[in-house]
Formats: structure tokens, sequence, C-alpha cells
């Protein structure tokens, strides 16, 4: 039991300096320093900590993260997205529930641009939610797609998330991006299903109401117009690593060349819109890299107490099977995704699971995956999801926790489901990697 001092002490000192309030990366450093000082040498740890600084984020796979980042910057602040709703909203017609429709395939297209859970659902709720409670949209109708859809950027390419745990877990990173395609595709059938199945059990959640008729060759144009040219861009950036054309990197650069021109085409081309949306990348980038230098430290402490093969052991010794094992992890995941938010999660779990993963003979690809899945409902669970509180701040006010849990609850549900789905089937997650002749 050499192992359970170092463990309770590294793990014990994070979660209680994330809980005095201190940032994620500095919680981390801080313990970095005190393990290095107990367990890795004093003083010469700390400079070797700062030796590997410079390793941990001049790492190629990385290299699409501040492009992802851009991409999804420029695609919000020029107002493409606007456009992109504008046209699906035309498209559907009179249909009960069109907003809740609209509000789920906007997601999806803005998922497959940005990257960015956040951003995707700041944007679909500042837009959409007061247009759909003004229309009497029961809540759970208004805010539950716009959660659902928030949290697809999870896995839908281009995940910065996905980015992250590639780079921190070691798995192919285009691999584990074009994983997500399917499995995310998956999701977003069984939540126009869910919309679907709402609005039958009750039709007065979402009120029909006159819309202008629009005919077939305006809801083409529209379509055509708007939308296709976005498909153009998910080509750059999905199509072409599937085909093996371009890596992650290239194809992040690809993306943001597609954006530049469309925003000449539609003529939304503003100096001011460029160096805001590298404002953005360069801070998320700044803090993500900052993260990962303390991460790496984290880990190589946690390897070379002990804690790390003492844990395997005492894992391995319940002797649960494969699955049993997989199971733990998820439910271990979903319980910190209820107190934590998803890069600490990962930093946390990401150096435990990896090797038990490894000794299990998981496939890399198809186990990230599912953890990517379940720190994705991490995002809509009570009482500390970070979606949860992004569509809140543009709820109306008296608008509770509560009730937002309560339009999250079905989406997380089918979320699980679809993680059962993967671990069931796991070509679900590594058919179109396959196709990259991984």
């Amino acid at each position: 039991m050499d192992w359970l001092y170092p463990f309770a002490f590294l793990i014990s000192s994070i979660l209680f300096l994330m809980g005095l309030g201190l940032p994620v990366a500095f919680a981390f450093f801080a313990t970095n320093i005190a393990g290095l000082f107990l367990f890795f040498g004093g003083a010469r740890g700390v400079t070797q900590m700062v030796a590997n600084f410079s390793d941990a984020i001049t790492t190629y796979a990385l290299a699409p993260l501040p492009m992802f980042l851009v991409m999804g910057s420029l695609f919000f602040r020029s107002g493409l997205g606007e456009r992109v709703i504008h046209a699906l909203d035309l498209a559907i017609g009179n249909l009960r529930g069109r907003l809740s429709y609209v509000t789920l395939g906007s997601g999806s297209i803005f998922a497959a641009l940005s990257g960015s859970s956040l951003a995707n659902a700041g944007m679909m709720g500042s837009l959409m939610a007061p247009e759909m409670l003004k229309r009497k949209y029961k809540p759970h109708m208004a805010f539950g797609p716009i959660l659902g859809a928030g949290s697809l950027a999870v896995i839908i390419p281009p995940s910065t998330l996905g980015v992250l745990l590639g780079s921190l877990a070691q798995i192919d990173v285009g691999a584990l991006l074009i994983a997500g395609v399917l499995p995310g595709l998956v999701l977003v059938t069984l939540f126009g299903a869910l919309i679907y199945i709402q609005t039958w059990l009750d039709p007065d959640a979402a009120p029909q109401y006159a819309v202008p008729q629009a005919s077939g060759w305006a809801k083409f144009k529209a379509v055509a117009g708007n939308i296709l040219p976005m498909g153009f861009l998910i080509f750059c950036v999905v199509g072409t690593i599937i085909m093996g054309i371009a890596t992650p990197t290239e194809s992040a650069g690809l993306g943001c060349v597609g954006v530049l021109i469309l925003l000449v085409i539609y003529r939304k081309f503003r100096w001011a819109v460029i160096w805001k949306s590298l404002d953005d990348a360069m801070k998320v980038t700044a803090m993500t890299f900052l993260i990962i230098t303390a991460s790496t430290t984290f880990s190589q402490i946690f390897a070379f107490s002990g804690a790390s093969s003492g844990f395997i052991s005492a894992v391995t010794s319940f002797d649960l099977g494969p699955y049993g094992i997989l199971v733990m992890m998820i439910l271990i995941i979903l319980v910190l995704g209820m107190f934590m938010d998803q890069v600490s999660m990962m930093l946390i779990t990401l150096p435990l699971f990896m090797p038990i993963a490894y000794l299990y003979g998981f496939d890399p690809v198809w186990f990230g995956l599912m953890l990517l899945l379940a720190y994705e409902v991490g995002f809509t669970t009570p009482p500390f999801g970070l979606l949860l509180y992004i569509v809140l701040g543009v709820a109306p006010k008296g608008t509770s926790l509560r009730t937002m849990s309560y339009a999250a609850a079905p989406y997380v549900l089918l979320t699980l489901f679809l993680i059962f789905l993967v671990a069931m089937i796991p070509q679900l997650a590594l058919y179109l990697p396959g196709l990259m002749g991984r």
C-alpha cells in the first residue's frame, strides 16, 4: 500500500486547491511543486519540470488547436452563423417544434465549424432562446435543444477537447477526431427523434404559429447560398482527413482559409473581426498550453511516486473483466462531471485510465471517444455543468437551475445510450478511422 500515500496526497491536493477557487493550471502547478519536493528530488525536480515545458507543448499533435479556434471564432464573430439559422428556418417551414429543429440543425453545423461547446451553446442560446420563449415554447423545448446541440461540439470534429485529449493521452488526433463523425450523426438523429416525441406527446410544448410560406425555389436558394458553402468548410476539415489528403494540422489551415474565402464572398471581411478572432484563439491557446505543461509534470510525478502502478494493480485485483473496468471508469467520470470542468477531469483521469486501457487491450481511439462522450455528459449535469450556466446567462430572469437541468435530462440519457452503443458496436467509432488506413 506504499502507493496510497502519494496517490491520496496528489489527488486530494488538486481537489482542495480547485475547491478554493484556484485556476486549474495553478492548482496543478502548486501540487506538482509539492510533489516534486516529496517524491522527485526537491529543487532538482523543479528544475526538471521547467526544462520539460518546451517538450510538453512543442508537439505536432497540438498544432491544429489554435487554427481550429481561429476558424470557429471567425465563423461566430462574422455573422455567418446567423445566415445558416435563417436558411434552416426558411427550409423547415411550418413544422411543429420548428424552432427546436432549427436550433438542433444549426447547432450541429456550428459544432462542425467551431469545435467549442461553450461558444456553440452561447450563440444558440442568445439567438434562439428568446424567440422560442416568445412563441410560448415550454422551457424544456426551448433550452433542451440548445444544451443538446451545444454538447455536440465535443465529439463532432473539429473538437478542441478531442485535440487536447488526443495530445495528452498520446492518441492519434486525426483518428480520434474522425471517430466522432458517425457517433455524432447518430446523436443528432436521436436528439431529432426526441424533439419529435416530445411534441407528439405534448403538442402545447411547442405551439404552431403562422409563418410566411416560401416557394421551393426560395428554400433551395437559401440552402444553396447559406448552408452548402458550410459543407465546403466541413469538407476542408473532416473530408480531407478521411480521404488522406491532409493531416489534422493541414485541415485546420484549410478550414481557416475556407472561412476567410467565405467572409470575402459574403462581404463580411473586417480587419476588426480578424484581430478579435486571433485574440480569442491566443487567449485560449495560452491557457491550454499552460494546463498541458502542468499536466505533463503531474503524470510524471504520478508514475515516479508509484501511485500510477499501485492504482492499476489495485483496480485489476477486483477482477471485474474488461467491460466491468470500462463501466467503472465511465461512472467515475460521470460523478466527477457533476462537480468539475472537462479539462480538470481530463488531467486527473487520463494518467490513471490510459495505462489501464492499454493493459486490457482497449483500442485507444475507441476508448478515447467513449471518454469524450462521458466528458460531454458533464457539460450538462448539475450542479456545475458549464453549459447549464452558459444558457442560464441568456435565459429570462427567474429561470432556475432546476428548470435547465430538467430540460437537459433527456439529452443526457441519450448520450449515455450512445456510450452504450459505442461500447457494444466498436465499429461505430472505428469504421471511418479504418478508411484512413489506421
